[in-house]
């Protein structure tokens, strides 16, 4: 077992709010993690796009069951939308969840009134293939990725691609020449975005030349491969305070720094789907894997993006 690997017996079953003891091995350093991998909740269908508020509350979708999820400060599960027209990737922003409607939609949902306030629904006339992740910026504006996957067919748009919704309503195609272009990050000064595709193991980095205006990508990193396979790609990603970069993947949540050298992997009894970054001090890595919701404590702290300066 290579030192920067941590992997968990996977055939183990775990209860809800179990703790599951990592491995012995070295922590990444500045990294962690520094406590155990606990599962939050399971029995769940496909989870996807965890968020936290500032009151401490955790969202995240529930894509087959048309659900956005609530799990509050004290870990009691509820139901926060449904229909939720089947979203995946959302991000919470000064009172609204931004969301990517897998049904063709990016909106803002109001947390307190469950009011919603479509952002772009349409490019060229058509409406979008099935909206999948999402980051706000600090104009207000909002990239977003739009795959094939629960798209209708022929795809609506005729391409899979990166858009940017900015805050007067206008929407851009940045990139169309990915595969499967799935997650989407800033760097926590918002001078890079990284895209993952899914059907490709080259991760995607872009400078931003302003809101909404991307310079020529470059491969930031190829994603460490399950044996047996290549060109496997990315799902999700959050990123920290100094830029490292957590992305899921069929192995688990590969770290990267900025310059893209990978620093470790993270595994988890089922395969994640997204993460993020929450609780009292942002230092618990929240997981949406498959049919349940993990959580462990790091030393690295997460990045919070402000969103529109008021």
């Amino acid at each position: 077992m290579k030192n920067w690997t941590y992997r968990l017996v996977a055939s183990l079953l775990i209860g809800s709010w179990a703790s599951v003891p990592l491995l012995s091995a070295d922590a990444i350093p500045g990294i962690g993690p520094k406590g155990e991998i606990r599962k939050l909740h399971g029995e769940l269908q496909f989870t996807e796009g965890p968020t936290q508020d500032d009151h401490g509350n955790l969202y995240f979708s529930d894509i087959p069951a048309n659900r956005i999820y609530k799990v509050d400060a004290a870990g009691v599960l509820s139901v926060f939308l449904e229909p939720s027209n089947h979203t995946n990737g959302l991000m919470y922003n000064r009172g609204r969840l931004l969301a990517c409607e897998m049904d063709g939609r990016l909106v803002a949902i109001n947390v307190a009134s469950k009011d919603t306030k479509v952002l772009a629904a349409q490019y060229n006339g058509q409406r979008f293939n099935a909206p999948n992740d999402l980051v706000v910026d600090r104009e207000g504006g909002v990239y977003f990725t739009d795959p094939h996957f629960r798209a209708p067919m022929p795809l609506p748009q005729e391409v899979v691609a990166v858009y940017y919704a900015a805050a007067d309503g206008r929407v851009t195609r940045l990139i169309d020449d990915l595969k499967a272009p799935n997650g989407v990050i800033l760097s926590p000064d918002e001078k890079t975005l990284y895209v993952v595709p899914t059907l490709q193991k080259q991760m995607m980095a872009y400078p931003v030349v302003s809101p909404g205006k991307l310079g020529v990508g470059k491969v930031l990193c190829e994603l460490q491969q399950p044996e047996g396979k290549d060109n496997t790609g990315g799902d999700g990603l959050t990123i920290d305070t100094n830029g490292n970069l957590y992305i899921t993947s069929n192995l688990g949540i590969q770290i990267y720094d900025p310059h893209g050298k990978l620093l470790g992997i993270l595994s988890f009894p089922e395969q994640p789907a997204n993460c993020v970054f929450g609780g009292p001090d942002n230092r618990t890595l929240f997981v949406t894997a498959r049919t349940s919701l993990y959580a462990v404590a790091m030393e690295a702290e997460g990045h919070v993006f402000p969103g529109k300066m008021e």
